[in-house]
């Protein structure tokens, strides 16, 4: 096993080599992988799955060797996977969205089961702000087509008001954010788990709201349709694993947190936050996510977030994965 960490350069010529292979044949078209690039992001379920060894240990017998690369973000991971930098990985609803919009080209091959507890929107604990209505005409932070976008959106529309009445501020790590948020710059920010479990425990903060009742805050896993076709049994055994490792951390929370803290150098506290409010679990697409899934695209569509209108479905790719 080999942990990768792909700095901004090596994006770049990967991209470059990628646009040069397209022009002349297919990207992906080549058969079977010998070895599995997979992309990934703190505390998630592919983290899970690479803290047990298991994938390594059933891919073995084919000859499959693995190589893990770690994302401060969606939008860093989609990049790499539509540049062939990396094979298979997963993002979040909203980076979904935005990369189908901007034509990247990939195909979503499987989805997390809902997260809505996940992410959420902080203010001090001592703020006047005391409801959704209260950020009327502040500073709040989010990501541009990040989870917390789309939560914020639904909340302002269900108190009444309109994105335009806040004033977004787009950051794009859980690192600055925090940073704006105890300049007090900023009125609220939004983050996800584990970054807003490490938020909720460092600062005197309270949660104005989450994503309950706003947004199912769903991963989708992610790959190039022509790799996935390409590679059907070899991603049917990553889902089997997957679905197993889910299946344990469901029952185990307090073996999740021993075995990601160290992996990912997070405090046990942190992490056993976020497990407790968390569902694991891999799912199959079905019409009924593709609809959750589609209320993000039509919002930044009529937003003007992204370039054109999208139908999610048209991205899906149903090769019984799950």
């Amino acid at each position: 096993m080999h942990t990768l960490s792909l700095s901004r350069r090596q994006l770049l010529r990967a991209g470059t080599a990628a646009a040069v292979t397209a022009a002349a044949t297919p990207l992906f078209a080549q058969g079977r992988a010998t070895t599995l690039r997979i992309g990934y992001q703190k505390f998630n379920t592919l983290n899970i799955l690479k803290g047990t060894g298991q994938l390594e240990k059933a891919l073995a017998p084919a000859g499959v060797k693995l190589e893990w690369a770690e994302f401060l973000g969606g939008s860093q991971l989609s990049e790499a996977l539509a540049a062939g930098a990396i094979d298979f990985g997963h993002a979040s609803d909203g980076i979904g969205v935005f990369q189908q919009a901007s034509g990247k080209g990939l195909a979503y091959l499987a989805a997390e089961s809902p997260y809505p507890r996940g992410v959420g929107f902080l203010v001090p604990r001592d703020s006047p702000i005391r409801s959704v209505r209260d950020l009327k005409g502040r500073k709040v932070v989010t990501g541009r087509g990040y989870n917390t976008q789309y939560v914020l959106i639904r909340a302002l529309e269900a108190a009444g008001l309109r994105y335009e009445d806040i004033e977004p501020v787009y950051i794009v790590t859980a690192s600055d954010t925090i940073a704006a948020y105890q300049s007090g710059s900023v009125a609220a920010i939004g983050l996800w788990d584990p970054f807003l479990a490490a938020a909720q425990l460092a600062t005197d903060s309270r949660v104005l709201f989450d994503g309950t009742g706003l947004s199912g805050n769903r991963t989708y896993h992610f790959a190039q349709p022509g790799f996935a076709r390409a590679n059907a049994e070899l991603l049917r055994t990553v889902f089997s694993e997957l679905r197993k490792a889910n299946e344990w951390a469901q029952a185990h929370p307090a073996d999740v947190v021993a075995t990601l803290a160290p992996q990912l150098k997070v405090e046990p506290k942190v992490l056993a936050l976020a497990t407790e409010r968390r569902q694991y679990g891999v799912v199959a697409l079905t019409p009924a996510i593709a609809k959750e899934q589609q209320g993000l695209a039509d919002v930044f569509a009529q937003l003007k977030l992204i370039p054109k209108p999208i139908e999610v479905k048209d991205a899906f790719l149903d090769l019984n994965l799950v």
